[in-house]
């Protein structure tokens, strides 16, 4: 079936070049939009941080649970390969997902360090960080758990090239 190989073929590694094109591309957005509508504005909520982290943290232990598999260190039974597929798919919307919010919240961060003399730019100054903090470590526990989902290579099997 060709439309099984040209779909095996698409599905690649996360490029950090991506990422920060993503990021850049949103952070220009953010900062235009607040530019134009500071003023009127409503502080910006920092509610996005925990769910950020939270999705970190799942990702994370997901990530080591997986590799102490795929490794062979834990006796558990062996993953099912769709699972994996699934993971690896949530690791890849998860880092773009976290290089918008990254982009968004460094945007804001970028227009509002300019006016941290004002309660409410100071606020929003901070919760901006603490979202753009959020987003970088969801990012990285992202790629972790992406790289975690590979099937290490020189293991002696040859699992792709079956000699019949």
């Amino acid at each position: 079936m060709p439309g099984r190989k040209a779909a095996a073929r698409a599905v690649t590694p996360t490029r950090p070049r991506t990422l920060v094109a993503v990021a850049i591309i949103c952070a220009l957005v953010a900062w235009l939009a607040i530019r134009a509508s500071f003023a009127s504005a409503p502080q910006l909520p920092w509610t996005a941080a925990p769910a950020l982290i939270l999705l970190a943290l799942v990702e994370a232990m997901t990530g080591r649970n997986f590799r102490a598999k795929i490794q062979g260190r834990r006796d558990d039974k062996p993953l099912a390969p769709i699972g994996v597929a699934r993971a690896a798919a949530l690791a890849k919307a998860s880092s773009l997902g976290g290089a918008v919010f990254a982009g968004l919240a460094g945007g804001g961060l970028i227009y509002t360090l300019r006016y941290t003399n004002l309660p409410v730019a100071r606020h929003d100054a901070v919760a901006t960080g603490i979202t753009l903090a959020s987003a970088l470590i969801l990012i990285a526990a992202a790629l972790y758990l992406e790289h975690c989902c590979r099937t290490p290579s020189g293991n002696g099997r040859d699992d792709d090239r079956r000699e019949d």
